[in-house]
């Protein structure tokens, strides 16, 4: 944990945001990582106290970076590299709110829908 230059898709990945180190370096190319709102390289240097903004695809996270690490260690380790900003917890919990009220149209149906059933499903959704 001790390291002084770690590029930014390391980081990610090992502050677990990401299952591969792939997948960082990708999210850092398409602009789904923002330093300051800006976007960045995934060879970038990543330093004490930035702040990013980190979209997986599935959450958003705005983080300070508390510490730097290019090793993937435990989730627990992995938690003391970032701290995240009240604003995006807030967030990720109204978020995560909306998703409680929101029904999966097809959760019911086991298997491949028969034509009934797919009747029902179009129009349940009109």
């Amino acid at each position: 944990m001790a390291t002084e230059n770690v590029r930014i898709d390391k980081w990610l990945w090992a502050a677990r945001f990401f299952k591969t180190r792939t997948l960082a370096a990708d999210a850092v190319d398409n602009g789904k990582v923002k330093l300051d709102r800006d976007r960045i390289k995934p060879a970038r240097n990543v330093k004490v106290g930035e702040i990013l903004h980190i979209d997986n695809g599935a959450t958003e996270w705005e983080v300070t970076v508390m510490a730097l690490s290019d090793v993937r260690g435990s989730a627990e380790m992995a938690q003391k590299l970032y701290a995240e900003t009240e604003q995006s917890i807030v967030k990720r919990q109204q978020e995560a709110e909306k998703r409680k009220f929101f029904k999966e149209p097809g959760l019911a149906l086991k298997g491949r829908p028969t034509k009934r059933d797919r009747r029902l499903l179009d129009k349940t959704n009109q």
